[in-house]
């Protein structure tokens, strides 16, 4: 007889598959990481924190979610490989029990132009199927209601093939019905170009006449086009040319032409500029570019279509009075109301479907947000956020989710939303893997790795792992700094002056009447939503009233621009005067010194490593075998200033360099107050040459602010500057900002840290909710008035936090 091992009261080994609870890592050594070694509980919640640069996201993402997803791509063929990003094996000795990662990171929704919440989503498209199958009148397929898709008609004769070689020429028409605005192609907006921004029509081409960013007209091949095209005189100035000329070079249809026997498209500037410079959203430009943009380019919303973006037939079928353009302007919990009231049999697994992605934006604190709000002007944590809509409704269980600061962008009162969303997706089963610094998301982790000890070079090891008690008492950074808490100013500074906003209106804001003080630092709060932003950016930066004509800063979440050659040298402009001094020390040309320019290793063109290109394998990189990855040629290495060649220089941390050329023969005024401010604003530990590619998210912004801080200006506006800041570096960021209001600068900062907020010397608290429930000061004054009060949510949440 077969005996019942689960009822016969032996005891019995459990099953091997149960034995894999872990996700062991072993020899990590990705950045800065130092042979990290950690077990991570799998279905549990996972906390990982320390210092800004301390190596969270190596460990994180570049390794564990990285190997997980390099795992994925190798289940598929060769031939679906070649068409998938490569992805290198991360740089550690064994990784294991890893499941598939789901990765919800704070990469900006893509800036395009037609790029909207409800096209970044799936709702969008799930509207266009419900108005095609209910809409009144019926006006065709789900592509009639797509401001992406223009309407084509077609017809002609096409050959047919048959067999025996046979051809037969049939008529035939093609008819698609599209629901793009055929005037402002989908965008909601229409331009108009200022010439006189383009050129100076008393010089002729060939003098230089155009005042375009980077089109100079001794070598720039766009230039040389219009010079050696043959439409126009190149030698005659341009309020010279005749009516044809001028149709040519403003208007004229691309062309080939050849220039120093080149064949190359000439095309008229108009189209041209509309090409190269307005392509992209706004929001998306580099900085010199915006600013021609904004000089050059006026805006207007389109009056065919009234900025919905749609057709004419589009917005005329509706179901219950309601448009697809109406619909996307909605409020999307007013939205998610409206979907609910529907109740039509044919479309039920539709509108169930649409119900739930819309109760997952309301759920996840973005029932503020519209469908037709461009994805470019969402911020980091609210793009995190958009994306983390798919994934609540899935059934997907032991899965691992990889999440970058969730709270990022949220007021403590959405903290406890976004706690308890990390939470149920751990309760379904999953693994939920959190890079995380604010205190109130710690606290409910089940296991807590803590790196650092310091940033950078003294960063990359475990300093703590276990739970949230432990690292209270683990002795730690973190834990030194965990429950930390600024205490209100005894008193505050004195304004010495204001900045009027008059009935301001962007976006939800209800016709803001406020002063923002001058010489002081001054908080702007609320709940996500409530109109922060567009008060400060829309009023402050882009508005017409008195703030707009001030000398103003602004330093916000917008992603440094740069490739792998980039780095904190280029980018704060430090390489200049360092290439100047080594040029003057040793009576060369300052581009010797350059990695990008003559001075470059020719093996590698003065990138310091070969890439191999394998196919759908992932590519190789090897150091340099001529210049042993330090990016010069050898006799430009032989040149020295201060007894160091210039890789040296670049290898420096801020700090060392900035006593380097603080004194003695590499004495140079200009560089050392460029690393000064990097030394300010926390960043000492960085090499000068380390590839801008491989910076955290706080290292970014911070390095962002030390380059501004050059400037001479007598505003400065900073959007959350706390943002992946350790708390102990928050303590330093309040430092600064006291450094710069004594220094005589206004300081503006929109923020959620009760920390700066505590610390400030005027809050402006905006609300009292969000989208239409927000949009109103709901307070003005001082934080002890604020603490005092408790009128507010702000109020609430900052009175606990100074224990008042």
């Amino acid at each position: 007889m077969t005996r019942n091992p689960r009822t016969d009261g032996r005891a019995t080994e459990p099953p091997a598959a149960d034995s894999h609870d872990l996700i062991r890592v072993h020899g990590a050594r990705e950045n800065n990481l130092k042979d990290v070694s950690v077990e991570l509980p799998k279905r549990r919640l996972t906390v990982f924190t320390g210092v800004s640069g301390s190596g969270k996201s190596s460990l994180v993402f570049n390794t564990i979610a990285a190997e997980s997803q390099r795992m994925i791509n190798e289940t598929y063929s060769a031939f679906v490989q070649g068409f998938m990003p490569t992805l290198a094996r991360p740089e550690v000795d064994v990784l294991e029990g890893l499941t598939t990662a789901i990765v919800v990171d704070q990469q900006r929704l893509g800036a395009d132009p037609r790029s909207t919440v409800g096209t970044a989503t799936d709702v969008n498209a799930m509207l266009r199927i419900l108005f095609s199958r209910l809409g009144e009148p019926h006006i065709g397929s789900p592509n009639a209601f797509a401001f992406n898709v223009a309407s084509v008609r077609a017809s002609g004769g096409i050959t047919v093939e048959r067999g025996a070689g046979r051809t037969k020429t049939v008529k035939a028409t093609f008819h698609r019905t599209g629901g793009m605005c055929v005037r402002c192609e989908g965008r909601g907006k229409v331009s108009d170009i200022d010439l006189t921004q383009l050129y100076d029509d008393s010089k002729s081409l060939s003098e230089g006449a155009f005042t375009i960013p980077g089109w100079k007209s001794d070598s720039q091949w766009t230039v040389q086009v219009y010079a050696q095209s043959g439409f126009v005189d190149p030698d005659k100035p341009i309020r010279a040319y005749t009516k044809k000329e001028l149709q040519a070079f403003l208007y004229g249809e691309p062309v080939k032409v050849k220039v120093n026997g080149v064949n190359l498209t000439y095309e008229g500037l108009i189209p041209k500029i509309q090409k190269s410079f307005l392509a992209k959203d706004r929001e998306g430009m580099q900085p010199h570019i915006r600013e021609f943009v904004d000089r050059a380019v006026t805006f207007a919303t389109c009056p065919e279509c009234d900025g919905t973006r749609l057709s004419a037939e589009a917005r005329s079928s509706k179901i219950k009075d309601m448009s697809i353009a109406d619909a996307c302007a909605l409020q999307i919990s007013d939205l998610a109301t409206w979907v609910g009231g529907l109740d039509e049999p044919s479309v039920a697994p539709l509108l169930t479907a649409l119900r739930r992605s819309l109760d997952s934006f309301v759920e996840i604190g973005l029932g503020y947000l519209s469908l037709d709000r461009p994805a470019g002007t969402l911020s980091g944590g609210e793009a995190q956020r958009v994306k983390m809509v798919r994934h609540l409704g899935s059934s997907l269980t032991d899965t691992t989710y990889v999440f970058d600061e969730p709270t990022i962008g949220l007021h403590p009162h959405d903290i406890q939303r976004m706690n308890d969303l990390l939470l149920r997706l751990r309760d379904k089963g999953n693994t939920v893997l959190v890079v995380e610094h604010k205190p109130e998301t710690i606290a409910i982790a089940d296991h807590v790795v803590d790196l650092g000890p310091g940033a950078g070079a003294a960063g990359g090891t475990v300093c703590f792992e276990g739970t949230v008690e432990g690292l209270r008492t683990g002795g730690t950074l973190t834990g030194r700094h965990f429950d930390d808490r600024a205490s209100l100013k005894e008193k505050v500074r004195e304004r010495t002056g204001a900045l009027e906003i008059r009935g301001a209106s962007t976006h939800n804001l209800r016709d803001v009447d406020v002063d923002v003080p001058l010489g002081v630092l001054t908080v702007v709060t609320g709940v996500a939503g409530s109109g922060k932003s567009s008060l400060v950016h829309g009023s402050l930066v882009g508005g017409s009233g008195a703030a707009a004509g001030a000398d103003v800063v602004v330093v916000d979440q917008g992603a440094i621009r740069g490739s792998r050659r980039s780095n904190p040298a280029t980018y704060t402009g430090l390489l200049d005067p360092v290439r100047k001094a080594f040029a003057k020390a040793n009576g060369v040309k300052p581009a010797l010194f350059s990695a990008n320019s003559e001075g470059a290793c020719p093996a590698c063109n003065g990138a310091g490593v070969i890439f191999t290109d394998l196919a759908m394998m992932a590519g190789v990189s090897t150091p340099c075998e001529e210049c042993e990855g330090k990016r010069f040629q050898p006799e430009v290495l032989a040149y020295r200033l201060g007894g160091r060649d210039i890789s040296e220089v670049l290898a420096m941390p801020v700090t060392e360099a900035e006593e380097f050329f603080g004194a003695g023969e590499a004495r140079t005024p200009a560089a050392h107050r460029v690393l000064t401010r990097l030394v300010d604003v926390g960043l000492g530990y960085l090499s000068l040459g380390q590839p801008l590619t491989t910076l955290s998210g706080g290292e970014r912004q911070r390095l962002k602010l030390a380059t501004h801080m050059s400037e001479k200006s007598g505003v400065y506006i900073l959007d959350e500057p706390t943002a992946g800041l350790h708390l102990a570096d928050v303590e330093q960021l309040l430092g600064l900002l006291d450094r710069l209001v004594d220094s005589g600068k206004s300081v503006i900062v929109v923020e959620h840290h009760q920390a700066v907020m505590a610390h400030a010397d005027w809050i402006i608290d905006l609300g009292p909710g969000a989208g239409h429930d927000g949009g109103r000061v709901v307070f003005e004054g001082t934080p002890a008035d604020l603490v005092a009060a408790r009128s507010t949510l702000t109020g609430e949440h900052l009175a606990a936090y100074v224990g008042a």
